[in-house]
């Protein structure tokens, strides 16, 4: 792995989370008490200005904001240029995330979602110019949303407390204004650091990763991250997401890092052709499904596990 990858020391800081009741039964669910998650030792950790997040600093220019209170554990990723700094995803908008990206850099931001749920654009309406791929899904969810956004504070779904003044009764998904619409293939120059955007429907029609050629990193969304990987949402196109993995897996020979947006912010390329063998197993009939209830069935395979719907 290059020495840009993952710096080797830990930097130990302590924030004190100021926090209003949490809606859990118990402030303790079962995945918190799982956590830290043991790569985050290998990570610089840097104070974060809001304690909902920690941040972490995964190589020179790009910060790991993450959200460790809440399940899904949704990760923004601060990159910065020369001359400007793009967001990729602003997380859930339980905590302040400008509050924190304005501690970090100066310089003007853009906006750059890896899709458009609800987990990865809860703070876009904190800042004025977005960028979004140009599709009907992501017009629909520019508009804002309630139901999904409440679904982030199921009981269990939050590890301690919410942050004080955070209130869960009023908590939506804010509408937001694309400012540029985005394609295929098209590219951010930030001044020093030139980011293209490849787009891989799958998990969503709008899902994208971003590629940063020259210093070989792919921040690669909800397309892969170490965990359960989420495919049973009426948006999902399964055979889009293989097309859209075979394609990020013929980058990786030239990549040295991944970085996913959920659960670890780092994760070797070699990752991403294993993916590959594992999804078409699962679409060839190769895999027995467990049922989780709930119209829902996991399919684990090599190390990898996806969530979808249960076959008709």
């Amino acid at each position: 792995m290059s020495s840009i990858a993952v710096t080797l020391f830990a930097v130990a800081v302590t924030v004190p989370l100021v926090c209003a009741p949490s809606l859990n039964s118990s402030p303790n669910p079962d995945w918190c008490r799982k956590l830290p998650r043991p790569q985050y030792q290998h990570l610089e950790r840097v104070p974060s200005a809001d304690p909902w997040f920690e941040v972490y600093r995964i190589a020179v220019g790009v910060f790991a904001i993450y959200e460790p209170h809440q399940s899904e554990e949704a990760i923004s990723f601060l990159i910065l240029g020369e001359r400007r700094a793009v967001m990729f995803d602003t997380g859930l908008g339980i905590g302040d995330i400008k509050r924190v990206v304005l501690s970090i850099t100066s310089l003007p931001i853009v906006v750059l979602n890896s899709h458009t749920h609800d987990d990865h654009v809860g703070d876009n309406w904190e800042f004025s110019e977005i960028y979004g791929m140009d599709t009907d899904f992501t017009r629909i969810n520019a508009k804002g949303s309630s139901a999904d956004a409440r679904a982030e504070l199921a009981p269990g779904s939050i590890c301690g407390h919410l942050p004080v003044g955070f209130d869960a009764k009023t908590y939506v998904t804010r509408p937001f204004h694309i400012s540029r619409w985005m394609h295929d293939g098209e590219t951010v120059d930030l001044g020093g650091r030139v980011l293209q955007v490849i787009s891989t429907p799958g998990h969503t029609p709008d899902a994208i990763c971003l590629l940063d050629r020259k210093n070989g990193l792919l921040f690669t969304g909800d397309t892969f991250y170490a965990g359960q990987i989420w495919l049973y949402r009426t948006e999902t196109d399964l055979d889009a997401y293989v097309h859209s993995v075979e394609r990020i897996a013929a980058v990786a020979p030239r990549l040295h890092l991944l970085l996913p947006s959920h659960n670890v912010p780092v994760a070797d390329p070699s990752q991403l052709p294993k993916l590959v063998t594992a999804i078409k197993k699962v679409r060839a009939g190769a895999v027995r499904s467990v049922s989780l209830g709930d119209g829902k069935v996991d399919y684990s395979v090599d190390g990898f596990s996806f969530l979808m719907k249960t076959p008709n």
